[in-house]
């Protein structure tokens, strides 16, 4: 009886082994794939982080669009940034030749208050007044020989009235002295018949009816 047990039992502990050992190798081949799928990600992880990702210092080593346009521009064309370049200073003008003319004067240049006297012109002496030959112009420049400034005439005589009650004032040589002195003007008159065209510059002033009430020598020594 015990015999005919264990006869039976045995196909049975047999094939509950087989099922057991079989679970067994199962889970091993399971398990054994899973760590080389672990193992495969595990050695691709570095690979795809390399290809995806970032790296932290990429960034910082990397220019914006901004500061890479600029540096390109500079690197490629060689010219020198702008705000280095430093503009041309203006010319300035000739201080020999301010205010003055070497030639004859334009009519913007003539002096409108000064003029050359060169004769006088008696009229009917019921007027009071007499005519002043003279023409207009401008002071030239200085020259070397030490004779002063000239002063350069354009366009021709023109006739200026002169009251005979006019203030008129004189230096050298009408009188001699280089400061302005008061004379009168019958001794103008007298002095410019004496020498014609001498074309001493005096500046004038003109009264209400337009002639020369007040008549100064300008000196120029």
């Amino acid at each position: 009886m015990s015999q005919m047990n264990a006869d039976r039992l045995r196909p049975a502990v047999l094939a509950f082994t087989a099922v057991a050992l079989t679970a067994v190798l199962t889970a091993c081949q399971g398990g054994g794939g899973t760590g080389a799928v672990a193992d495969g990600a595990a050695a691709s992880s570095p690979a795809a982080s390399a290809a995806g990702a970032t790296p932290s210092g990429a960034a910082a080593a990397t220019p914006s669009a901004g500061k890479g346009g600029g540096g390109t521009s500079a690197a490629t064309s060689g010219a020198e940034p702008a705000a280095s370049v430093k503009p041309a200073a203006p010319a300035k003008p000739a201080a020999s030749t301010a205010g003055c003319v070497d030639k004859a004067p334009t009519p913007d240049e003539v002096d409108p208050d000064e003029f050359a006297v060169y004769r006088v012109e008696e009229l009917d002496g019921s007027t009071g007044k007499v005519n002043l030959v003279v023409q207009h112009g401008a002071w030239g420049c200085p020259g070397g020989d030490g004779d002063g400034v000239p002063f350069v005439v354009t366009g021709e005589d023109s006739r200026w009235a002169l009251d005979q009650a006019a203030y008129v004032t004189a230096t050298n040589p009408i009188t001699d002295s280089s400061a302005n002195q008061r004379i009168g003007v019958q001794e103008l008159i007298d002095w410019i018949d004496a020498h014609p065209d001498s074309g001493l510059v005096f500046r004038y002033q003109t009264g209400a009816d337009g002639s020369i009430d007040r008549l100064e020598q300008v000196y120029s020594p």
